[in-house]
């Protein structure tokens, strides 16, 4: 069922597109029209990407005249699940979900489409293809494959073998799984290249990442090469790596060549000309996600269709110091940083 209405996907994202280019109309529910409520269950707002990603959706929703539920899971995979619940207990029309991880992602889907409810998930995909529902998410593995081959082409400037790591996020999360085989796919591109690469777990926590990091780099002080699989980590890297005399610029004696994904604000204030310390990230389009998937469910929500059910697929892109000039407000990151 999911790969016969991908298809379909791309037409509600330029209907919605289409809708958001018209001129300024009237609020969408007039009087006697029905009050469209949608529950928002998001995991938690620790990272400007969730951040982000929070006020575009909830922003477009008011705007269109929409009665928002929020609610906040603290990264509580069981309270999300009875958040959720509850959301269908008021009777609300629509379900957009940030999940705490793909299985509880499966458990909310499972509840809506029991209940008839249109479901939402927001970057974040499903362990498996079970129920129905409309989800959006960026290609991890290729992205992270585009980020890690530009610091493979720099790498292999320096003319000898490089010793890799990569900062691992949270492998119950699907993301950090493509972000991971994304990475390797590099790796093992270039035999003559790497060696074999030190692995940190960070379970997307900062204390986790920093202690990891630091008994890394102690074991290995030769490491020249580090992937992070998620921006947000860049200030818990900057305070292992600097003590150690291993925080370097583009181009000075010593500089590890340093790549990450996300996009984030943090990422372009260290990419910027002059004062470079990260070489690429790869970039999850939030504004296409948050768009795509506000196109399907309110559509679905609107047309009384109960169990959606479309693949909306991020391809993302890599920014890197090679592509700055042209392409670093495409990255949600820079319009932050920049002010745009």
């Amino acid at each position: 069922m999911k790969h016969l209405v991908r298809a379909l996907s791309f037409l509600l994202v330029l209907s919605f597109l289409l809708t958001a280019c018209a001129p300024a109309a009237q609020p969408a529910q007039e009087a006697g029209e029905k009050k469209y409520t949608i529950c928002f269950a998001f995991q938690d707002l620790e990272t400007e990407f969730w951040m982000a990603g929070h006020k575009a959706i909830t922003e477009t929703l008011k705007a269109k005249g929409y009665e928002v539920v929020e609610v906040n899971s603290n990264e509580d995979a069981n309270k999300q699940l009875e958040q959720v619940k509850n959301c269908i207990a008021q009777k609300v029309d629509g379900i957009m979900v940030i999940p705490v991880d793909g299985s509880i992602a499966l458990k909310l889907i499972a509840e809506a489409n029991k209940a008839g409810i249109p479901i939402g998930i927001f970057n974040r995909p499903p362990q498996s293809d079970e129920g129905n529902a409309l989800t959006v998410v960026a290609n991890n593995e290729k992205i992270a494959e585009a980020t890690v081959e530009y610091m493979a082409q720099e790498a292999q400037k320096l003319g000898r073998k490089i010793k890799p790591l990569i900062m691992v996020g949270d492998l119950g999360d699907p993301n950090a799984v493509g972000r991971k085989q994304g990475f390797y796919n590099v790796i093992e591109k270039y035999p003559d290249l790497f060696e074999t690469p030190v692995e940190v777990a960070t379970k997307w926590n900062a204390d986790v990442a920093r202690d990891g990091l630091q008994a890394a780099m102690t074991a290995n002080p030769d490491i020249d090469f580090l992937f992070t699989s998620s921006d947000f980590l860049y200030p818990t890297i900057q305070g292992v790596l600097e003590p150690l005399g291993k925080w370097k610029k583009i181009g000075e004696e010593g500089h590890v060549i340093m790549g990450g994904l996300d996009g984030d604000k943090t990422a372009c204030s260290l990419m910027q000309s002059g004062n470079a310390f990260v070489d690429a990230t790869g970039v999850q389009d939030l504004y296409f996600e948050a768009d795509s998937l506000l196109a399907a469910i309110i559509k679905a929500v609107e047309t009384g269709e109960k169990t959606p059910d479309a693949w909306l697929d991020d391809p993302g892109f890599a920014l890197t110091q090679g592509n700055m000039a042209t392409k670093e407000l495409d990255m949600w990151g820079c319009k932050l940083f920049h002010g745009k």
